[in-house]
């Protein structure tokens, strides 16, 4: 006995235009009209939603872009989920493309696990299945008591090097800092190429501050535990037989590239370019280690602050980045960015949801360090 499909109905919670045009994208490939709903922020800049036909029923796709304003497109989206539930939605999946907060994902000293908070969120507000792209960490899958699909956009990548870079044979994938080296063996292995890593000082630190367990005071010139401070300015008795190791500053070793760029089209991968610094630091290095081209390959181009007009004065030659994020104002400003499209996949991963089909073939040939 066949069971007909219940209807389903493709929303966008963006209030601003230009991060609607991958949900029209999205919408065109599905061949289904975005549903009808007016998302605007009133005078005192509170978020406003107003859906306009039934959902009574239906599975709900609500497809949200991040923006610069990044808790302004939360609030969007977390008052459009709960306007759908309370009007009686069978099913609301969130599709977001670029998952705000995923940098935030681990204890630093005595801060918070943001992204944590926001899985909490979002389940309150009504989601029940969450459709997003290159996860910082996949581990983030674990904080939602609902399923995450994590699609990769790496395919669209690698073909974007194979089509669009002359000479992509003599390339190599570079990784960044050590801590990006799985990604970039992943690339590599795909694309029969070496494989380059920067490694030393002028690499960010994200790895070393995000833990809170390395964060006790320095140890002063004593060999053991000399007892508890209290209060009062007394000490209480030390715990008899116990001595603490010495800790030791970490230090890290001058800036090196292992293995040979020279003579070679330098491609350098990564989940996320915003703020540009050390990807411009990396390429110099490149650039003085004979790299004759460098290209940076990453899925979600935030590029903040002044990063166009860092990356257009760099020694960069290209930044290929997808349409995760709304980066048109960058590109107008910098002719280097390039931009490739991957509502394909999306409207791909919502058509086999709705249906349900096996997620599976979304997933072929794609490796766990990917």
């Amino acid at each position: 006995m066949n069971v007909a499909k219940s209807a389903y109905r493709v929303f966008s919670a963006n209030s601003s235009a230009a991060c609607t045009e991958l949900a029209k994208k999205i919408t065109e490939r599905l061949g289904v009209e975005l549903g009808k709903s007016v998302v605007f922020q009133e005078s005192n800049r509170e978020t406003r939603v107003d859906v306009k036909e039934s959902v009574r029923g239906q599975t709900i796709f609500i497809i949200q872009t991040i923006p610069r304003d990044v808790n302004t497109a939360i609030m969007e989206l977390l008052v459009m989920a709960y306007a759908l539930k309370t009007s009686c939605a069978k099913n609301i999946i969130g599709v977001i493309p670029y998952f705000p907060y995923s940098k935030q994902c681990k204890m630093r000293k005595r801060g918070s696990i943001v992204c944590k908070l926001l899985a909490s969120m979002l389940a309150k507000a009504g989601l029940t299945h969450i459709i997003t792209m290159d996860l910082h960490q996949k581990e983030i899958q674990g904080f939602f008591s609902f399923p995450v699909d994590n699609l990769r956009a790496s395919p669209f990548l690698i073909q974007y090097i194979q089509e669009e870079i002359p000479d992509y044979r003599n390339a190599i994938i570079v990784a960044k800092s050590p801590a990006a080296a799985k990604r970039a063996q992943s690339y590599a292995e795909r694309l029969r190429l070496g494989l380059a890593v920067i490694h030393g000082e002028a690499q960010c630190s994200e790895s070393d501050m995000a833990d809170g367990r390395h964060s006790p005071p320095c140890v002063r010139n004593t060999t053991g535990h000399t007892g508890l401070e209290l209060p009062s300015g007394k000490q209480q008795a030390p715990f008899p037989g116990i001595e603490l190791p010495i800790m030791m500053a970490k230090e890290k070793p001058p800036i090196t590239v292992v293995g040979d760029v020279g003579g070679r089209i330098a491609i350098i991968v990564d989940d996320i370019i915003d703020d540009v610094g050390d990807f411009v630091a990396a390429a110099e290095i490149l650039k003085e280690r004979g790299a004759y081209k460098i290209y940076i390959m990453a899925t979600h181009g935030l590029l903040s602050a002044d990063a166009p007009r860092l990356i257009e004065e760099s020694a960069i030659d290209e930044v290929v980045v997808t349409n995760t994020v709304p980066h048109e104002v960058q590109k107008l400003q910098c002719p280097k960015i390039k931009t490739v499209d991957v509502s394909m996949i999306l409207a791909e991963a919502i058509r086999r949801i709705h249906n349900g089909e096996s997620m599976a073939y979304l997933f072929r040939n794609i490796t766990v360090d990917d």
